[in-house]
């Protein structure tokens, strides 16, 4: 099974932010690349350092998307909010917090957990249809799209699904970027482990929820196939967006 891309792109100067990139220079529709400096995925930012926060402001964002629930937020995030338009389209409504998964994990075996993963993933196309939909039309203003959940490999994950099938880029591509995660939340999945295992929780029941793989991204693909014949079907048709539009905000002449 490969859950590690062949090449990694590189990743933002950021210090206290996991899994922060720049999907500029994929190659999408007709040959032509996603513009940098448009659209960014990455884990939670909002208790970055200050010299972080400084860097994501010098990016000249114009909205950022969370996809936590309210249950994942803390009041210590408040300061981001007042730096940054900062729209929340909850998504997994906190089923995806530990202290939730925390008791579900110790009697679980890894088979079990990689099972529930491929079950959130197939559930991403219907159930949260509405939150993805309201991402994708806020991604149609043209601005400079800042979008994360806690970790950014799963929900920001399938997201970026969404968008970079929308922009024309090959699946092979997407599913490279999204195996990326598995490099650039390396300390972010250690300090992760470290709380688990105290706790009573084996490294290897929790590595399918650390983890991405490629079973994950495909559950969702065939759901939005089977139920829609394809992803610039269900796009277009199932949440109601423009491609054409997307593509002409954030591809290259």
């Amino acid at each position: 099974m490969v859950t590690h891309p062949t090449h990694i792109r590189p990743c933002l100067p950021l210090e206290t932010i996991s899994n922060a990139r720049d999907l500029g220079g994929l190659v999408g529709a007709l040959g032509r690349r996603v513009r940098h400096g448009k659209l960014f995925r990455s884990g939670n930012p909002a208790l970055a350092s200050v010299a972080d926060l400084d860097r994501l402001h010098a990016l000249g964002l114009d909205m950022v998307i969370d996809f936590r629930s309210a249950g994942e937020k803390s009041p210590q995030e408040a300061a981001f909010g007042e730096r940054f338009r900062w729209i929340p389209v909850p998504v997994l409504e906190g089923s995806m917090a530990m202290d939730v998964l925390m008791p579900r994990l110790r009697d679980s075996t890894p088979g079990q957990v990689h099972a529930f993963m491929v079950d959130v993933y197939r559930d991403f196309p219907v159930r949260y249809r509405d939150a993805f939909a309201g991402f994708l039309r806020n991604a149609e203003a043209g601005g400079t799209l800042y979008y994360h959940c806690t970790a950014g490999k799963d929900r920001t994950g399938f997201a970026s699904l969404l968008l970079l099938s929308a922009l024309g880029v090959a699946r092979d591509d997407i599913v490279a970027n999204y195996l990326e995660s598995n490099h650039w939340n390396r300390r972010f999945n250690e300090a992760i482990l470290a709380r688990t295992d105290a706790l009573g929780v084996p490294p290897d029941v929790i590595m399918p929820l650390l983890d991405v793989r490629p079973e994950y991204l495909e559950a969702s693909i065939a759901a939005i196939e089977q139920a829609h014949g394809g992803l610039e079907a269900y796009i277009a048709d199932g949440l109601g967006v423009d491609i054409d539009r997307l593509r002409s905000h954030y591809l290259e002449a």
